[in-house]
């Protein structure tokens, strides 16, 4: 059978006694040094938090290695969101200021006052529009959707008319 795949007797034999090789069994062993690491972070850190985390540790291992590892095993790092950045910062001006920055109001329904925010879920970005009453800082409008446009805002106001 050896001459037939054209294997040494002794490397068939060594095999029999040891079918993996020691980098193979450190690399499982390391392995599971890694997993426990990543768990411990929350699945935040990747290999070079990883790898810091195992030195300390007493372990010793390079980042290339600890990288090829967490790739081969499919662990990633979960990283946060980058920041919009917006190009203007020159505001554009829709309606005229009529409070003049006077938020104070003594009587309900005399000043309502919006805005629109963006909100980060599993499933992507949601923009939520808000109508405010300034008297009773209560929310008598609101609408969510999954794009920004104009409808968003109206349907917030329309809810704060009906109300």
């Amino acid at each position: 059978m050896c001459l037939a795949l054209n294997v040494h007797r002794s490397g068939f034999y060594a095999w029999l006694k040891q079918p993996e090789s020691k980098l193979k069994q450190e690399n499982k062993r390391l392995l599971v040094r890694i997993k426990e690491a990543y768990a411990e972070s929350g699945g935040v850190y990747g290999s070079p938090r990883i790898t810091y985390e195992l030195r300390r540790l007493g372990e010793t291992c390079g980042e290339n290695r600890v990288a090829r590892l967490m790739k081969h095993n499919k662990l990633k790092a979960n990283i946060g969101y980058k920041r919009r950045l917006f190009k203007s910062s020159i505001p554009s001006l829709i309606a005229d200021n009529h409070l003049q920055q006077q938020f104070v109001v003594c009587e309900p329904d005399t000043a309502w006052v919006a805005d629109i925010t963006y909100i980060k879920t599993y499933e992507g970005w949601l923009y939520l529009a808000v109508v405010l009453d300034l008297f009773s800082r209560k929310i008598i409008g609101w609408s969510m959707q999954a794009n920004m446009g104009k409808d968003i805002v109206i349907k917030a106001l329309l809810m704060a008319v009906w109300r």
